[in-house]
Parts: C-alpha cells; sequence; structure tokens
C-alpha cells in the first residue's frame, strides 16, 4: 500500500550502487537483490496473489449463486471480497514487479493511479469491517430491531458509503499531492526521482490519513466486537439454562441466535486478522515523518505485503468457520446439476 520504498534517494541499503535508469541523471538508486532472493521474492508474492484471487473469486459466485446467502452480512462480505479480489488483480502484481526489480518503469501516472487504488482498496476493507461489525452488534444486541434497522436502503448506503468516501480520499489526495503539502522541498531534494514510485507523507497528512483510515475505524470495530462479545456471552447462558424446558419453536430460536453469535465470532476473527496485518505498517507509517523518514525502506516495503496477506486470509477464515462456506465451495465444484436447480439448495437450516 503507502509505501516509497522502491527508488528513493536516500535508500543506503546496499553498497554497490546501480540505478533504474543509468544514463538519465536524476534516477532513483536501484534496490539490487540476489537472483536467489528475487526467486524467493517471486515465488511468495505470486502465491499470494494467486490465494487472494481464487479464494476471494470463490467467496464472490458462493455468496451470488446461492439465493439463501443473499443476506445483509453476506452482501457486506460480497462486496469486501471484490475489494480483495480486485487488490489482488490491479495493485498486487505491480507491487510484486517493483519489489522484486527494485525500481518503478511504468510512469508516473501509472504509479499516481496505482497508489490511489491501492490506498483506496485498503481503506474500503476496514470501511466494510466496520459497517459488518455494527450489522453484527444489531443482529447479536438488539435482534428484534434488526430487521427494521438493517434493511435493503440501510444495506445500499452502507455500500455506496464503503466505495466512494475511500475513492474520494485516496484518487483526491494522491492527485492533488495533498501528502506532501507541508514537505515539498524535502521530497523534492530526498525522495522523487525518476524510476521509483514513492508514497511520500508529509507529518500532518501521515497522521490525518492514518487516523482517520485506520486507527479512528479500528478503534470503533474493536468497542463494537467488545461489547457483542459481552452480549453473547450473558445470552449463553440465559440460552443455557432455558433449554432445558424448551418446546421446539424455542430451540429454534435458540438455534438461530447461536448462529448469529457464531457468525459474529467469525467476522471478529476476520477483524482480528485484518487489525494484526495492517497494524505493523500504520505505525511505521504514522510514526516515520517525525523520526526523519528513517525506517527502512526494506521494512516498509515487507510490511505492505504482511498488509496483503490479509486480502488472502479472509477466505481461509470463511472456509475454516463457516459450513455453508465449505458446502457451497463442494457443490460449485463437484455438483453436476443445473445452476437454477443447485442455486435454490439449503446450505444451512432457516
Amino acid at each position: 500500500m503507502m509505501s516509497f520504498s522502491n527508488g528513493s534517494k536516500y535508500n543506503t541499503v546496499f553498497t554497490e550502487i546501480h540505478f533504474c535508469y543509468e544514463s538519465l541523471s536524476g534516477s532513483c538508486e536501484k534496490l539490487v537483490q540476489p537472483l536467489i532472493m528475487q526467486f524467493l521474492m517471486f515465488l511468495f508474492m505470486a502465491s499470494t496473489i494467486l490465494v487472494t484471487m481464487s479464494g476471494n473469486l470463490l467467496v464472490i459466485t458462493s455468496i451470488a449463486h446461492f439465493k439463501q446467502l443473499h443476506t445483509s452480512t453476506n452482501y457486506l462480505i460480497l462486496s469486501l471480497a471484490v475489494c480483495d479480489f480486485l487488490l489482488g488483480v490491479f495493485v498486487m502484481p505491480c507491487s510484486a514487479v517493483r519489489s522484486v526489480l527494485g525500481c518503478w518503469y511504468l510512469g508516473d501516472f501509472v504509479c499516481q493511479l496505482h497508489t490511489s487504488t491501492d490506498i483506496m482498496l485498503s481503506t474500503s476493507s476496514i470501511f466494510h469491517l466496520s459497517f459488518i461489525s455494527i450489522d453484527r452488534y444489531f443482529a447479536v444486541c438488539n435482534p428484534l430491531m434488526y430487521r427494521s434497522i438493517i434493511n435493503s436502503v440501510t444495506i445500499i448506503i452502507m455500500l455506496t458509503t464503503s466505495w466512494v468516501i475511500p475513492a474520494i480520499f485516496a484518487f483526491g489526495m494522491i492527485f492533488s499531492e495533498l501528502n506532501v503539502r507541508g514537505s515539498e522541498e524535502f521530497f523534492e531534494e530526498h525522495v522523487k526521482c525518476i524510476g521509483g514510485c514513492p508514497v511520500f507523507f508529509s507529518r500532518a497528512s501521515a497522521a490525518v490519513a492514518s487516523t482517520l483510515s485506520f486507527f479512528i475505524p479500528g478503534l470503533i470495530i474493536l468497542c463494537i466486537y467488545l461489547k457483542i462479545y459481552l452480549v453473547a456471552r450473558r445470552q449463553a447462558r440465559a440460552i443455557k439454562q432455558l433449554t432445558k424446558q424448551l418446546d421446539t419453536d424455542t430451540a429454534n430460536e435458540s438455534s438461530i441466535s447461536r448462529r448469529e453469535r457464531k457468525g459474529a465470532k467469525t467476522l471478529a476473527i476476520v477483524v482480528g486478522v485484518f487489525l494484526t496485518c495492517w497494524t505493523p505498517f500504520f505505525l511505521c507509517n504514522i510514526i516515520d515523518p517525525f523520526i526523519g523518514y528513517s525506517i527502512p525502506p526494506v521494512l516498509i516495503d515487507a510490511l505492505v505485503w504482511f498488509g496483503y496477506l490479509n486480502s488472502a486470509c479472509n477466505p481461509v477464515v470463511y472456509a475454516f468457520f463457516y459450513s455453508w462456506f465449505r458446502k457451497a465451495l463442494k457443490m460449485i465444484i463437484c455438483d453436476n446439476r443445473s445452476n437454477r436447480i443447485s442455486s435454490q439448495m439449503q446450505l444451512y437450516p432457516e
């Protein structure tokens, strides 16, 4: 995501100096890696991209195909999977080439486009997770009001907000160069060069961007899931006491309640994976301008790829914790019935 890890003029990690464009004045220093390291990096990055694309495509196909999965929560999960899939298709391959070769050869405009898309999709992910946590809060903590509050209009507003605001924020900041505002002289003298694709943040822009796009939403999500956890524990104790003398209808209601709590737990794990993957990068991103940009660019690049791993992990979490997802995958891959018939199949009891 946001990184000026390749092509920076102050990159002195290696003793032998090479340049992205040897014949051009003002060319970036090239980060030269041994061939074996380039191969290992390519293998890791290609595997991450493949898992990200295929895993999220299966999530998209499953939710879109089976009518029983057309619920408010799953529409948000579907949109999140689209976000991760786009990251794997458009952002990660270019980042991989930049990381392996040590330079950016696609020009300034494509660099700005790539950086804006990267920031947009990363910000969009946490917006989706924020709205998913709100959805789960009402499903678990206020189930009687859930259907009246989380309706089709609410979901459309959530989805639109999750895509439009990050897009305006990311593309507006990068193409207007607001991220450089206040440190233009340092950027021109020490960072900008030919053959690099840096994302430079001044102190003010780093603090504002990281806080608004990650730390505040992350804190809100954690508070919401803490509340869900406390309510779910109370519900579990109450259900345990009641199930000894429940009739069938009440037993069915308790089963639905358990399913809602399990869904909230699974999505809490998804949030935990997201925060684990992206927190190190955002901490470095907000600290680096205040310590004279002394964090090694190689470390920042590695943390970016650690963040990218989140997009590959989400489908794995769904497959491990959601029985309906495993059943959907099995039917999609192995079932020979027509699409119309299979789309009506029940993946879990109503």
